[in-house]
C-alpha cells in the first residue's frame, strides 16, 4: 500500500470512528466514552500527557453509580453544618426548663463553723477582765416560693419563644442541606461532562488535524489548513486541563459535606423532559409569604422582642414570695464572763413582699431599650419578608428560562449536528475550509454543553424554588432522582 493510499484509509478510519463517538454520545454516553477512549489509545503518540489521561481514565472508570438521594443520606450523617445546628437546637431545648425553675421552689443549705477567742476589758466597772476561747457552729435550710413575680412569667413565655426560633433554625439548616447537596452534586456531573465532551472534541480536532496534515502532503491543503487544526487542538488540551481541576474541586466540595470523595455519580436521563410550572408567580409567592422560614424567624424574634418590653416594665412592679427556714446554732460559750453556751434551733415561715422604689433609672432606660430592639425586630421581619420575595421570584425566573431554554437548546443541537455533516460534506467536496469544519464541530460541541447545563439548572432550580419558598422536603429529591439513571 502506497503512502497516498494509506493516508486516505487512516483518514477514513478516523472519520468512521469520528462519526460513531458523535452518534453515541447523544444516546449511549457510557459506550460512546468507552469509543473515545479506544480511540486515545490508538492515537497516544499525540495525545495529553500521561498525568491527564489518567486522571480522566479515573473519571470514565465504570464504578458502581450512586443517585442524589444517597449523597443526600451520606451529607445527613456527615455534613458538619447539620451537626452543628442539631446541636444548637438540642442545647435549645433545655431553655424551657430554665424557665419553668424560675416559678419552682428554691431551697439552700448553708452550714457555718467558727472558733472565737475574746479578750475583754470592761470600762467604768470594776469587772475583772477576762479571756475566753469557744466554738460555734451553725446549720440550717432556707426556701422560697415564688408567688407573683411578673418577670419571671413574661420570661418562661420568651423561652417558648426561643424554642420556636431553634426548631425553625434546624428546619432551615435541613433545608440548606438539600440545597447544597443538590447543587454540588450537579456542579460534579457538569464538570464531568464537560470532560466528557472535550475529550470528543480533541478526538475530533485530532482527526482534523490528521487528515490536514495528510492533504498537506499530497498538496491539496496549505499549510494554514495545518497550522489552524494545530491551534484548535493546543487550545482543547489546555481546557481539558482546566476541565480535570474543575472536577476534582467539585469532588472536593461533595467531600466537604459528605466526608468522603464520591464515587460515579448517576447521570440525567437523555429523554427528560421538563414540566411547565402549574402555578403563576403570584401563587408562589403567597406560599413564601406564609412559609418561608427566614419570615417565620424574624416573626419569632419580633416576638420575643416585644415579650421583652412587658419584662422590662415588670420591674417596676411588686415580687410576692413565700418564704421559710429552719436552722440550729450550737455555741460552746460566750465573750462576756456571765455568759455560758447555748442550744438553739429556730424555725420561720411568711410571706415576703419587695416593692421596687427607684433603681436609678435603670428600669426606665431597660423599657426604652426594648421598645426600640422592638421596631428593630419590624425593620428586620419586613427585610425578611423583602428578600424572600427576591429570592421566590429570582428562582421562578430562572425556572422558566430554563425550561424554554432546553426545548431550544434541543433543537439547536439537531441544527449544529445537521451543520456539522453538512461542512464536513461540503470540504469533501471543496466548497468548504478545514476551518469551517472545526468552528461547526465547536459549535455542536457547545449545544450539548449548553443543554446538559441547561437540564441541571431546571432540576437545581426546582429545590431553589421550592427552599425560597419554605416547602422544600426530602421528598423533592425522591422526584429528581427519579430523573437520573442510575448503572451497575
Amino acid at each position: 500500500m502506497n503512502k497516498l493510499a494509506r493516508t486516505r484509509h487512516l483518514n477514513r478510519l478516523h472519520r468512521a470512528i469520528f462519526l460513531a463517538c458523535i452518534t453515541l454520545s447523544v444516546s449511549e454516553s457510557v459506550f460512546a466514552a468507552k469509543m473515545l477512549a479506544t480511540k486515545d489509545m490508538i492515537l497516544v503518540a499525540e495525545s495529553a500527557p500521561v498525568t491527564q489521561q489518567v486522571a480522566i481514565s479515573t473519571i470514565n472508570t465504570p464504578y458502581n453509580t450512586i443517585s442524589l438521594l444517597d449523597l443526600y443520606h451520606q451529607a445527613v450523617s456527615h455534613d458538619p453544618t447539620l451537626a452543628s445546628a442539631l446541636s444548637a437546637n438540642q442545647a435549645a431545648q433545655e431553655i424551657i426548663e430554665q424557665g419553668k425553675a424560675l416559678y419552682r421552689p428554691t431551697v439552700n443549705f448553708n452550714a457555718e463553723a467558727n472558733a472565737v477567742k475574746t479578750d475583754i476589758r470592761y470600762l467604768n466597772s470594776n469587772a475583772v477582765p477576762g479571756q475566753s476561747n469557744f466554738e460555734t457552729y451553725k446549720a440550717g435550710i432556707e426556701a422560697s416560693q415564688p408567688i407573683y413575680r411578673k418577670q419571671n412569667l413574661v420570661q418562661i413565655e420568651q423561652t417558648q419563644t426561643q424554642v420556636s426560633q431553634a426548631d425553625k433554625q434546624l428546619h432551615l439548616s435541613q433545608q440548606d442541606l438539600i440545597l447544597r447537596t443538590t447543587q454540588r452534586y450537579f456542579d460534579v456531573l457538569i464538570a464531568q461532562d464537560k470532560i466528557d465532551l472535550i475529550g470528543a472534541q480533541k478526538t475530533a480536532i485530532l482527526s482534523q488535524l490528521e487528515q490536514a496534515k495528510a492533504n498537506f502532503e499530497v498538496g491539496t491543503a496549505t499549510i494554514t489548513d495545518v497550522n489552524e487544526a494545530q491551534a484548535r487542538y493546543d487550545l482543547i488540551t489546555a481546557q481539558e486541563i482546566a476541565a480535570v481541576n474543575e472536577y476534582q474541586i467539585a469532588q472536593r466540595n461533595v467531600q466537604a459535606i459528605t466526608g468522603e470523595m464520591p464515587p460515579k455519580l448517576a447521570t440525567v436521563r437523555a429523554d427528560i423532559q421538563p414540566n411547565a410550572l402549574a402555578q403563576g408567580m403570584d401563587k408562589w409567592l403567597e406560599v413564601a409569604e406564609q412559609n418561608n422560614l427566614n419570615i417565620q424567624i424574624q416573626q419569632d424574634a419580633l416576638k420575643f422582642s416585644d415579650q421583652e418590653i412587658d419584662r422590662s416594665k415588670a420591674g417596676h412592679l411588686p415580687t410576692l414570695d413565700a418564704v421559710a427556714s429552719v436552722s440550729e446554732s450550737y455555741v460552746t460559750g460566750s465573750a462576756s464572763i456571765y455568759g455560758a453556751g447555748n442550744d438553739l434551733k429556730t424555725g420561720t415561715i411568711g410571706l415576703q413582699l419587695q416593692i421596687p422604689l427607684y433603681q436609678g433609672g435603670a428600669t426606665s432606660s431597660k423599657v426604652r431599650q426594648a421598645v426600640l430592639n422592638k421596631q428593630k425586630a419590624q425593620d428586620d421581619v419586613e427585610i425578611a419578608r423583602r428578600q424572600a420575595a427576591l429570592e421566590t421570584q429570582s428562582a421562578y425566573l430562572n425556572l422558566s428560562t430554563t425550561i424554554a431554554q432546553i426545548k431550544a437548546l434541543e433543537q439547536a443541537l439537531i441544527s449544529s449536528q445537521s451543520q456539522v455533516d453538512s461542512t464536513k460534506l461540503g470540504y469533501e467536496v471543496g466548497v468548504r475550509t478545514s476551518v469551517d469544519v472545526l468552528n461547526a464541530e465547536q459549535q455542536l460541541f457547545s449545544a450539548k454543553r449548553d443543554l446538559l447545563q441547561a437540564r441541571y439548572n431546571y432540576l437545581v432550580n426546582i429545590i431553589r424554588l421550592k427552599a425560597a419558598s419554605g416547602v422544600l422536603a426530602e421528598a423533592d429529591l425522591v422526584d429528581i432522582n427519579q430523573q437520573l439513571v442510575l448503572s451497575h
